[in-house]
């Protein structure tokens, strides 16, 4: 995944960049970065490794590093960016959120059309923005080449761009998989993925763009470039877990999202004579929180925390090396044993991708004198990476434990009746259930179903995208 925030504004906008895309720091891991443009030096830029420090520390230097009125700034999961290009558009900064998947394509057919050439990491690789931007210079427009861009991706492509004039062109993704929505002040516009981001800053909602709309803008001026299109797939899993909780997409708040996806499975739950009879309701923190507490809210069970991360000085448990990382996870885990000694406990995580580190909660649950420990998912099984996004950290299908489980029950046979596995009423469905309680050590576990987690969102389905839980494009 990965964010950004853009500036255009009758005063030095470095400020407000820093803060703006700090507030993304939830969407990616890997690489944050920022550019800027005055008439004294033009372009300034700065790119620096986050995994395991935030975006603060990394920039604290910035403000008496780099000026302008106009600047741009991104987290990243993937490649280091914004990339500074010259063409025959001029020179600007590009930022892209998406992914392409057939980059190897796109590629080769650039490279016998031009005769030119690309800068490439070890392995051979290439930089994903870079490519956008030779897509996007093939064209005699910013406009033109974006749209181009868009149509020969397989995947996303939100993209931010920073002009040498000092404007700053936002375009959503042809299906709007990501947000991108305007903000404006008496000093200028913004853009950015997350509207909390520019409120804290002083900025008024102008508008959310549409799918695949272009727009500019410089401190004066807001016009569009590319009106939008009619089909819209919005990433459902924003809501379930990458969103942050003060977020708002498509005018639907994440934080209250989260709660009526709660409730809707205490509902189902109970409509199945599956209600238990249980001491506390507890979220995964931090993201399975807030659907707790609607599970809880419905079911009238306690809600409580019978463990608290703890985070102020720990390194992401994510991006710690792969021998550290399992024994960062477990440090992180402080538990309140009069919460959990003896008792019977319900949890609700955002989502079962892989299982491992969610085992390891449990086990250690159980070390501190857990009873029971049942979970639910507030997503369906995911039975499918993420071509769009690459929001999962599973770096193929098998790696995703729903699928794991089907190959052991029925081989690949199994994955023509993905539906019937998502689905709690099928035979196929209570056996990927019960195969996955005696992996993870859970003594029951169920899932939010495609329906509820729609209805949750409040949503048209034909407006979302589902895919990691269906395979429907």
């Amino acid at each position: 995944m990965g964010g950004f925030f853009g500036v255009a504004s009758k005063h030095d906008a470095i400020s407000d960049v820093f803060f703006g895309t700090d507030y993304h720091s939830h969407l990616g891991t890997r690489r944050a970065g920022m550019a800027a443009i005055n008439d004294e030096t033009g372009f300034q830029r700065e790119i620096h490794n986050i995994e395991n420090s935030p975006f603060r520390t990394k920039f604290e230097d910035v403000f008496q590093e780099m000026h302008g009125n106009s600047a741009i700034g991104c987290i990243s999961s993937t490649d280091p960016q914004p990339l500074l290009i010259r063409s025959k558009l001029g020179i600007y900064a590009i930022i892209m959120i998406g992914a392409i998947n057939n980059d190897e394509e796109l590629i080769d057919e650039y490279i016998i059309k031009s005769g030119g050439h690309f800068s490439t990491r070890t392995g051979g690789k290439i930089n994903s923005t870079e490519l956008l931007a030779a897509l996007i210079n093939q064209k005699n427009t910013f406009a033109e080449g974006i749209r181009f861009a868009q149509t020969v991706i397989k995947g996303s492509a939100s993209v931010m761009i920073l002009r040498q004039n000092g404007n700053i062109i936002a375009a959503r993704d042809l299906v709007g998989r990501t947000p991108v929505l305007i903000g404006k002040n008496d000093e200028g516009y913004c853009a950015s993925f997350e509207s909390f981001a520019y409120k804290k800053l002083g900025y008024f909602d102008e508008r959310e763009l549409g799918p695949g709309e272009i727009v500019e803008f410089s401190a004066d001026r807001l016009y569009q470039l590319c009106a939008p299109e009619k089909e819209m797939k919005i990433c459902s899993f924003l809501w379930s877990y990458y969103g942050y909780s003060t977020s708002n997409y498509e005018g639907k708040n994440v934080e209250i999202m989260r709660y009526r996806n709660g409730e809707i499975m205490a509902e189902n739950d109970a409509k199945n004579g599956k209600s238990l009879d249980l001491d506390y309701i507890g979220g995964v923190p931090d993201s399975g929180t807030p659907h707790a507490i609607g599970y809880a809210n419905k079911s009238h069970i306690p809600f409580a925390r019978p463990f608290i991360k703890y985070t102020p000085t720990w390194p992401r448990s994510f991006t710690a090396k792969k021998t550290d990382r399992s024994r960062v996870a477990k440090m992180k885990q402080i538990p309140v044993h009069e919460l959990i000694q003896d008792k019977k406990l319900l949890f609700v995580d955002d989502s079962i991708v892989r299982g491992t580190q969610l085992k390891e909660t449990v086990d250690f649950l159980y070390e501190n004198g857990a009873k029971e420990v049942h979970m639910r998912s507030a997503c369906p099984p995911i039975m499918f990476a993420c071509k769009y996004l690459n929001f999962s950290r599973a770096t193929n299908e098998m790696e995703l434990i729903a699928r794991q489980v089907i190959m052991e029950l029925e081989g690949e046979e199994g994955f023509k009746h993905t539906e019937e596995y998502s689905d709690s009423t099928t035979e196929r469905g209570q056996n990927l259930r019960n195969a996955i309680c005696e992996k993870l050590h859970f003594t029951s576990l169920e899932f939010q179903s495609l329906e509820g987690i729609i209805k949750a969102i409040g949503l048209e389905p034909c407006k979302l995208c589902t895919y990691c839980w269906n395979g429907k494009e």
